[in-house]
């Protein structure tokens, strides 16, 4: 998987994510920016109580986000198999292993951590893979 094809999965986030109700009704007292990057390239997802509002792909100039969850295009890729391997099934389980880091303030991320891990989690088996 490359940098564009990650940034295209998480333009879906929208679609994806807030046609869930269960989902948004989790989410519903986060409301904040976090950036998601693959190989160098941001993409900014702006969330508004439990519902993704926008999210662009970079690069961006002194853009605002609290937390950022930074991996290779691949990792990425491998976390939204249908059955991911052991190590990426889940974001901080790609940051034990090696493959993925968190930066920034990360009191938000952990306070929401169910919901942020189902938000990134919503591609998981939609990719059509060949």
């Amino acid at each position: 998987m490359t940098a564009d094809e990650v940034a295209a999965v998480l333009q879906r986030l929208p679609e994806l994510v807030n046609g869930r109700e269960p989902l948004v009704r989790r989410g519903r007292f986060f409301s904040g920016e976090f950036l998601i990057e693959a190989d160098g390239v941001p993409v900014h997802v702006k969330v508004i109580e439990g519902r993704v509002e926008t999210v662009e792909t970079g690069p961006f100039r002194m853009r605002a986000w609290r937390f950022a969850i930074r991996a290779e295009a691949d990792a990425w890729g491998r976390f939204w198999e249908p059955v991911p391997a052991p190590g990426y099934h889940d974001v901080i389980a790609m940051c034990r292993l090696g493959v993925a880091r968190l930066e920034g303030d990360l009191q938000p991320l952990m306070a929401n951590l169910r919901y942020v891990k189902e938000v990134l989690a919503s591609p998981r088996g939609s990719l059509g893979r060949s």
